[in-house]
């Protein structure tokens, strides 16, 4: 047996998911439905945060699940399902955003009318290691978190969500981005740090959430494609 044999017999024995695309592989729909209600509202809650908007989270959403159903027979397990869909999903994203700033049109930050899991600023504050010194009640709050983690790099943003949504570890998130574990530990590091620098004038003072510098650092790669996996 081959070394790619042994890793999709493994892979396939410990995921269930793996198992479920494996049949929908084999072009059975009512596999392919089940892995999208498992996976629908996680893909969508990643969008959301990476795009900065609900309205377009769901079309890309869509796109993630054409780009599963169309790679099907290309499927060989070589990671768990969640990793090989959430490095479709960034890559997805990835596109978005390169595409609206091309038109000039990209909007990091999600707006006001844009819908987002109620838990967006516990995931920011936990990563940043923070708390709020003021009073200040779930709207501004969630607003203020909502501003901050826009203001992070693509890759910096893709890591904290992955990490405080997904519960990922490093070599998890690592296999999405296509990083080391270290790589990733360090990743981490610098977005908390960001956070960190974006929220604390404002929990401590009510002080505007400024502009964060681009790590050229995080920027150095683009996400991988779904096909390299």
């Amino acid at each position: 047996m081959s070394a790619s044999d042994s890793t999709a017999e493994r892979y396939t024995l410990a995921d269930p998911d793996v198992r479920l695309m494996l049949q929908v592989r084999d072009n059975d729909a009512q596999a392919f439905e089940e892995l999208m209600l498992r996976y629908q509202n996680r893909v969508l809650s990643l969008l959301t945060h990476l795009v900065g908007s609900r309205d377009l989270a769901e079309d890309l959403a869509q796109e993630v699940f054409l780009r599963v159903y169309r790679a099907r027979k290309r499927y060989v397990p070589g990671a768990k399902f969640s990793t090989w869909l959430f490095t479709i999903t960034g890559n997805v994203a990835s596109n978005a955003l390169r595409s609206k700033a091309r038109r000039k049109e990209v909007h990091l930050e999600p707006r006001p009318n844009d819908s987002a899991p109620q838990s967006l600023e516990a995931v920011a504050l936990a990563a940043s290691a923070m708390m709020p010194t003021r009073q200040l009640d779930k709207a501004e709050l969630c607003a203020a978190v909502q501003q901050a983690v826009g203001k992070l790099s693509d890759r910096q943003r893709m890591a904290v969500l992955l990490a405080k949504f997904e519960h990922f570890s490093y070599t998890d998130i690592g296999a999405v981005m296509d990083m080391s574990p270290q790589a990733v530990k360090s990743l981490l590091s610098r977005a908390r740090m960001n956070l960190r620098e974006a929220l604390q004038p404002y929990l401590d003072r009510g002080a505007p959430i400024s502009g964060l510098p681009i790590d050229p650092a995080s920027e150095s790669q683009p996400l991988p494609t779904e096909t390299s996996t």
